[in-house]
C-alpha cells in the first residue's frame, strides 16, 4: 500500500519539475521538452522512492542501484530531478545548454556533472551500457540493480535488438529497462515511421519477463517499478513498457510530436506555467 501522504508530496515534486523543464527549454530556445514532460512520473518514483543509493553521488556505483538514459535527449527532465534531489544545486539549472556549462543539450561526463556515468543521446547505446554494468555488478557480487530508459522511437535502432537477445541469452537478471511507449518521434507518430508491432510479445519472444504500465499515472509507475523489482533474480531479465502521453501536463503539448524538439515562446511559457504549481520554488 503506498503512503498517500508521500503520493501527495512526489506529485508536488513531479509538478515542480515540470515547471523546471518548461522554463530551462524556453530561456534557451532549444532543447526536448515532450518526452521530458511524458517521463516526469517515472523520474520522480524513481529518484524519490525506489532507486537504492547514498546520499550523494558515488562515482564508482559500488553497493547501489544504477540508472542509464538511453534517449539522451530528454536531458531536462533529468537534469531537473538530478537537482532537486540535491546530486548539484537547483540553481545550476539556468545554465541549461549554455557554453561551458556541464548541463549540455544531451548528458556529457568531460563535465563531471553528478549523476552522469555515459554520455548519451546517440540512440541505441543505452542498453547495452546497462547490460555492461549489469554484468558488472554480478561479477563484483553486488546485489545490487540496474535500471534504465530508452524510448520507442529508439527500438527501431538494430543495435537494441541485439542487447535485448544478449540480456536474455545471458541472464541478466538484475536489470530493469522501461521503455517510454509514447508512439512519437521526431518525424511523427511511430506507427507512421517504423511500426514495432506488438512489443509485448516481441519482447516475451526475446526472453524477457514483461509488466506493462501507466506511466503517467505516479501510484501506478511506482507500483510497476516495484512489482519489476520484484521479478529480478529469476534468470530473466525485465521490461516496462511504459505508456506516456508525449506533453504530459501541458494542455497544448499534450500527445503530439510536434513538441519532441520545439521550445515554447513568451506566451506559451506562460500558459504552461499556469497549468503548473510552483510547489519547492523555481530556480
Amino acid at each position: 500500500m503506498i503512503d498517500q501522504t508521500e503520493v501527495a508530496e512526489l506529485k508536488k515534486t513531479a509538478s515542480q519539475v515540470r515547471r523546471d523543464i518548461v522554463r530551462m527549454v524556453h530561456a534557451v530556445q532549444s532543447g526536448h521538452p515532450g518526452a521530458s514532460l511524458g517521463c516526469t512520473e517515472f523520474f520522480v518514483a524513481l529518484y524519490f522512492k525506489l532507486l537504492e543509493t547514498g546520499a550523494t553521488f558515488n562515482p564508482d556505483g559500488i553497493n547501489e542501484d544504477l540508472f542509464f538514459l538511453s534517449n539522451g535527449h530528454i536531458s531536462p527532465v533529468w537534469y531537473s530531478v538530478l537537482a532537486r534531489k540535491g546530486y548539484f544545486d537547483v540553481a545550476e539549472l539556468a545554465t541549461f545548454r549554455k557554453i561551458n556549462s556541464r548541463l549540455q543539450g544531451h548528458p556529457a561526463t568531460e563535465e563531471g556533472l553528478p549523476g552522469i556515468r555515459v554520455a548519451s543521446g546517440s540512440l541505441g547505446q543505452g542498453l547495452s551500457v546497462s547490460i555492461g554494468a549489469a554484468q558488472t555488478k554480478k561479477l563484483n557480487n553486488d546485489g545490487h540493480l540496474v535500471y534504465a530508459l530508452t524510448g520507442d522511437g529508439e527500438l527501431q535502432e538494430g543495435q537494441v535488438w541485439e542487447a535485448i537477445m544478449y540480456a536474455a541469452h545471458n541472464k541478466v537478471d538484475n536489470l530493469i529497462v522501461t521503455v517510454d511507449h509514447n508512439g512519437q518521434q521526431i518525424d511523427g507518430p511511430v506507427d507512421n515511421i517504423l511500426s514495432l508491432s506488438d512489443l509485448k510479445a516481441k519482447w516475451q519472444a526475446f526472453g524477457w519477463q514483461v509488466i506493462e504500465s501507466d506511466g503517467n499515472d505516479l501510484e501506478g509507475i511506482i507500483e510497476a517499478l516495484t512489482k519489476a523489482k520484484s521479478l529480478t533474480g529469476n534468470g530473466k531479465p525485465v521490461v516496462n513498457l511504459m505508456a506516456t502521453q508525449m506533453g504530459y501536463g501541458v494542455d497544448f503539448m499534450v500527445g503530439t510530436h510536434k513538441w519532441h524538439g520545439i521550445a515554447p515562446n513568451d506566451e506559451q511559457l506562460q500558459s504552461a506555467l499556469d497549468q503548473l504549481e510552483e510547489t519547492l520554488g523555481d530556480y
